[in-house]
């Protein structure tokens, strides 16, 4: 399964267990929001009530009033009463949604309205008593058959015991479903926080699966590389078709490629070694019968010969050893790329008083500044100071000739500076003189094949390091070289 399919496939389930948290928090939240609604309507149920009772005592207190007094302002409140109750009536019965309270808020509003019709005959006859003598009459005994046997306290009394049975239902009811919305909120709470963990622990591991998958698969690609990197031309395994298939390919198709090239260089290296020491071989045969041929002249020839023919025979022997450091310098040069020398403890210190009381004459003098101790190649380090003092050594005139080696420590390198006092190079010639066989002196110079340098070049690259030249023609000349500081 490719990497991309997998990701999309993590999302999918952390995208699904989102949406599962969001419908049952959706549900929860109705749950919570019915109940929320029932306790408001509740309290309006109850707010109501309390006003219908209000206003049903206040009518009962007016009528009591003005039967005691006669006096008529009572009754403002009885006819307020009339006007306004049967609105809250109306609204108590839109409010109330079970068919309990329904009963009970219709029986009150049958026994009020019983109320109103046994107030209401008194009101008129106790009206018409006031001046109709036989009213009056009619008042007396209504008044003692009817008020005085409490016959609207009957109803006032059963009014009042069913507002408490109806005020008490709902403060149960009340309570239940306040509990009933602690719970659902609680619920709410306790769903969100599953779900949350649920999703956080699950992306989480998500994630920690696919990180560590790519991660497995790029540290053993990225061995791989590095195997290639030191030359160990090793293939991976892999099966996984996915995005990095291809390059786990490529690289397996690049580590056999380069294993074939190298082998193959391997043995052209090889059959090049073999053919530069045949080559040497036969090219010092001849020059060697050269010399010999030179040499018979001289000693069977000796009283025929003319002052100038000595002097081209005495000429031919250096152009001879000429032509055999050439071939050895290049013997030497190639040989370079086969040397694999032990790294040891190297004290610089001491192999430069070694090299110099081979290769300096005893009246130069030479000068060593903070030189080092470090664990190195000691063959290849070698090397470079024999060619760069032997090089110096050439350069400088013996009557007052000066060499200075020194050493500057940086972060991971040693910088260290040959110099001389001898006559200075050209700028034009900086590069050059690294070349094979370039050389500043004359061809017939026997001490100078122009092999030195570039062997030292060569050298100080397979270092993976510089070597540059500071000089101006008459005032010297400085070999500048860097080198690692201790080699694993």
């Amino acid at each position: 399964m490719k990497l991309a399919t997998q990701i999309f496939l993590g999302f999918l389930i952390a995208i699904s267990i989102d949406l599962l948290d969001s419908y049952v928090n959706y549900t929860l939240t109705l749950k919570v929001n019915t109940n929320t609604d029932f306790l408001v309507n509740s309290e309006n149920i109850i707010r109501n009530s309390g006003a219908l009772n209000k206003g049903m005592l206040d009518m009962q207190s007016a009528f009591r009033g003005y039967l005691l007094t006669a006096d008529e302002y009572f009754l403002s409140s009885y006819y307020q009463g009339i006007d306004s109750l049967p609105a809250l009536i109306k609204q108590q019965k839109s409010l109330i949604a079970q068919p309990t309270q329904q009963q009970k808020l219709d029986s009150i509003v049958h026994l009020h309205n019983l109320w109103i019709n046994y107030a209401n005959q008194l009101i008129q006859t106790k009206k018409e008593a006031a001046v109709n003598p036989v009213a009056a009459s009619h008042y007396r005994y209504l008044f003692d058959t009817q008020f005085k046997k409490q016959v609207g306290k009957s109803y006032n009394d059963q009014i009042a015991a069913l507002f408490n049975e109806f005020d008490q239902y709902e403060y149960k009811v009340r309570e239940e479903r306040r509990a009933a919305l602690a719970r659902s909120i609680k619920h709410t709470e306790r769903s969100s926080l599953i779900f949350s963990s649920l999703i956080i622990i699950i992306s989480i591991g998500i994630a920690w699966y696919l990180v560590a998958k790519i991660s497995r698969r790029i540290h053993a690609l990225v061995t791989l590389a590095d195997n290639i990197a030191k030359g160990n031309f090793a293939m991976v395994e892999d099966n996984t078709k996915d995005e990095l298939n291809s390059l786990s390919v490529s690289l397996n198709a690049m580590s056999l490629r380069l294993s074939q090239n190298i082998t193959e260089l391997t043995k052209k290296n090889e059959e090049l070694n073999q053919f530069a020491y045949v080559v040497s071989h036969d090219l010092k045969a001849p020059i060697r019968g050269i010399a010999n041929v030179v040499q018979w002249i001289k000693e069977d020839l000796a009283n025929e010969l003319s002052p100038a023919m000595w002097k081209y025979l005495d000429i031919i022997p250096e152009r001879i050893k000429r032509m055999e450091n050439l071939i050895d310098g290049l013997l030497q040069y190639a040989r370079l790329d086969n040397s694999k020398s032990l790294k040891e403890e190297v004290d610089v210190a001491l192999m430069i008083k070694e090299i110099t009381e081979v290769i300096v004459p005893k009246e130069y003098e030479l000068n060593t500044n903070n030189l080092p101790r470090l664990y190195t190649e000691k063959l290849l380090l070698e090397q470079v100071f024999s060619n760069l003092i032997s090089n110096a050594v050439k350069y400088t005139p013996a009557g007052n000739g000066k060499i200075t080696i020194s050493c500057m420590e940086k972060t991971n390198l040693y910088e260290f500076t040959v110099t001389d006092n001898g006559p200075g190079i050209k700028p034009e010639y900086h590069e050059k003189i690294f070349v094979i066989f370039q050389t500043l002196r004359e061809k017939n110079d026997k001490e100078s094949t122009g092999v030195g340098l570039a062997i030292v070049k060569k050298i100080i690259e397979y270092k993976h390091c510089t070597v540059r030249v500071v000089s101006e023609e008459g005032k010297g000349t400085s070999f500048i070289f860097t080198w690692p500081k201790n080699e694993v």
